[in-house]
């Protein structure tokens, strides 16, 4: 059965708030406003050295350009600036034309897409834009990864409150014969634990039910030190952040720096409150003549 037009555009809308999201996440790190324009730089750098997993499958690579203007439409429009246009594709670019890109690409790999778009003008009188070329090298595995490119690390102390929080859940009792979660967020300069929340799950309902009343009564973090649990990098949380213009950093797998004052915070729950805490089975809550969602409540009041 085909398509309606209704159809085909609300695809079209998914698809470029997919590729928002995408560009959203990638240029987050070089949004810190506590960065100088040449630790920005090599943040840039170090984003555009590296091979990136598409929003729709693949290997991509973005040159410093791409980055700096979604880092300035970002800026200047907030998400919705980096939501590409949803029109329809016009004529398709001259098969000829993209082969011969190729074959200058070939035949001086160090040749930028920016490059080749000149000798194309300069002979031809046309040129595909840049971004188009660099989709075709990556196509054609023409891109080849940068040698000698160093890690870049962020800042792991807030200057200010509300600067960045972090974001981490802890493995909580037994309730009703269920296991139960804590969510928590807190001020990185304070150690004010902004917002909590046990629940069922390990999911993004119980994250929000965590974050939102932090937002409300807290205010908006400039950033969000998360590691890279389901939960966290759930579309959700990746979208909220973004409209909100929240930085959401991921800890790199094997490396907890900057979550220590939260994993401090985790330890005196376990040592001074859920040592007090004993798990509960379905049938001691029916003794007591409650439902798995009461005692759960009541965790929470507890805490």
């Amino acid at each position: 059965m085909a398509s309606t037009p209704e159809q085909d555009e609300h695809k079209r809308s998914e698809r470029a708030q997919q590729v928002a999201l995408f560009r959203y996440q990638l240029i987050c790190p070089a949004l810190d406003p506590g960065l100088s324009s040449k630790a920005r730089g090599k943040v840039v750098r170090a984003i555009a050295d590296r091979t990136h997993a598409g929003p729709f499958g693949g290997q991509h690579r973005y040159s410093r350009d791409t980055l700096d203007r979604w880092i300035r439409r970002y800026r200047t429009g907030g998400f919705e600036a980096l939501t590409p246009s949803t029109r329809q594709p016009g004529s398709r670019i001259d098969t000829a034309v993209l082969e011969l890109a190729v074959a200058l690409k070939r035949e001086n790999p160090a040749r930028t897409a920016a490059q080749v778009a000149r000798i194309l003008r300069s002979s031809s009188g046309y040129s595909p834009s840049e971004s188009t070329l660099l989709r075709l090298f990556h196509r054609r595995q023409l891109m080849g990864p940068a040698i000698g490119a160093s890690p870049v690390f962020g800042r792991y102390e807030a200057d200010a409150p509300n600067e960045r929080w972090v974001g981490d859940a802890l493995h909580g009792p037994k309730v009703g014969g269920r296991k139960s979660y804590l969510f928590a967020f807190l001020d990185d300069h304070s150690r004010l634990v902004t917002g909590y929340r046990f629940g069922f799950a390990e999911d993004v309902v119980r994250l929000a039910a965590a974050l939102e009343p932090a937002l409300a009564s807290r205010g908006v973090p400039a950033a969000c030190y998360v590691d890279n649990g389901s939960a966290y990098v759930d579309s959700w949380l990746l979208r909220a952040c973004a409209k909100l213009g929240i930085r959401l950093i991921h800890a790199t797998p094997h490396r907890p720096q900057g979550k220590g004052k939260i994993e401090r915070f985790f330890r005196t729950v376990r040592d001074q409150f859920l040592v007090e805490v004993t798990d509960t089975s379905a049938a001691d809550l029916a003794a007591r003549g409650i439902s798995g969602a009461a005692a759960l409540l009541e965790l929470n009041a507890l805490f």
